[in-house]
């Protein structure tokens, strides 16, 4: 049997004597998995632990496409094909758009993506090309973040809570954009507390809750056992709390 695509095994993370994650397990054999949990159940540790982003100690396995990741320089990790889209989105302020690209912008015509299709896919973008990082909405300044990640022309796209602080009319955007990506078949690995913008773009949904994986589901189940929000993520109905 085939390795999978992405295999985390027995995963714990230490901060000094605080473990942030313990023994997490999960494979991923491609298209598009949410894990998703509230604030501080140890999801951006997680996002760290794969990409080999300090200051967390890892121990366990991560595996992708048959390659150890645990004790791998990040920039390593990035190129064995797995982009990064931060939370908070890390931007460069005094660097314009074009900059920003420029300086992930691949050479060679064999590659997947390249400055003129990251405008293609965002033409805000290229309207806003002079724009400093700074000078960007919350929305332009994640669209710059993900053509960012695109740009180093990936097989696994990570994203740490693409929908935070934006409008519900760009979250709907950038939603259909990811959808979009993954039936060109890019893997996503998306982590979110949003649970709206979660199970509209993955299917399969991993809970996570105190460093663990508690649950495993799907979109369609989540949203409709309001016990298993209520209990994993603290999430009132809207039918009841109205």
């Amino acid at each position: 049997m085939a390795e999978a695509f992405l295999s985390v095994d027995g995963v714990s993370a230490y901060y000094g004597r605080a473990q942030a994650l313990e023994d997490v397990s999960f494979e991923i054999a491609g298209g598009a998995t949410s894990i998703i949990g509230r604030n501080g159940m140890g999801k951006t540790t997680l996002c760290n632990a794969i990409l080999g982003l300090p200051p967390a100690h890892v121990t366990g396995s991560i595996r992708y496409q048959g390659q150890e990741l645990v004790g791998l320089a990040s920039y390593k990790v990035a190129k064995l094909g797995i982009g990064y889209v931060p939370q908070g989105r890390r931007l460069f302020p005094s660097l314009s758009v074009d900059e920003h690209l420029r300086m992930i912008a691949p050479r060679g015509r064999s590659r997947r993506w390249s400055i003129r299709d990251v405008y293609d896919l965002f033409p805000r973008l290229n309207e806003r090309r002079r724009n400093g990082g700074a000078e960007l909405s919350g929305g332009e300044q994640q669209m710059l973040a993900i053509a960012r990640a695109l740009l180093t022309n990936p097989t696994l796209l990570v994203m740490d809570e693409p929908s935070e602080g934006l409008a519900p009319m760009i979250i709907e955007q950038l939603v259909d954009t990811f959808r979009s990506l993954e039936q060109e078949g890019l893997a996503i690995l998306l982590i979110e507390q949003n649970l709206g913008v979660a199970t509209a773009i993955a299917d399969r949904q991993l809970v996570m809750v105190a460093g663990s994986i508690a649950a495993e589901t799907n979109a369609a189940e989540l949203l409709g056992d309001p016990e298993l929000q209520r209990r994993y993520l603290g999430v009132e109905p809207l039918a009841e709390s109205a």
